[in-house]
């Protein structure tokens, strides 16, 4: 006797295909960052600006009274914000 086949009246569901993931999962608010744009900034010892002042004073002659004014400029200049 011959065996009846049963035939798929239905046709098989697609497969859901795997979605792209965007890097690391980030929101889409976030923008990426390369390494060239990344500033590092690292605290400035007391001493350091010291001696920059010091060394500030002597190229102004030594002249008293603008010990503040050398403090500053050495803070502008360690931080990169000379103008």
């Amino acid at each position: 006797m011959a065996e009846k086949i049963k035939l798929a009246t239905t046709a098989p569901k697609p497969r859901k295909t795997a979605a792209k993931k965007k890097a690391a999962d980030t929101p889409s608010n976030v923008t990426s960052i390369t390494r060239e744009q990344v500033t590092v900034t690292r605290e400035i010892s007391k001493d350091e600006i010291a001696q920059l002042a010091h060394k500030l004073w002597n190229e102004r002659g030594r002249q008293h009274g603008k010990d503040a004014d050398d403090w500053f400029r050495a803070e502008q200049l360690l931080r990169g914000k000379a103008s």
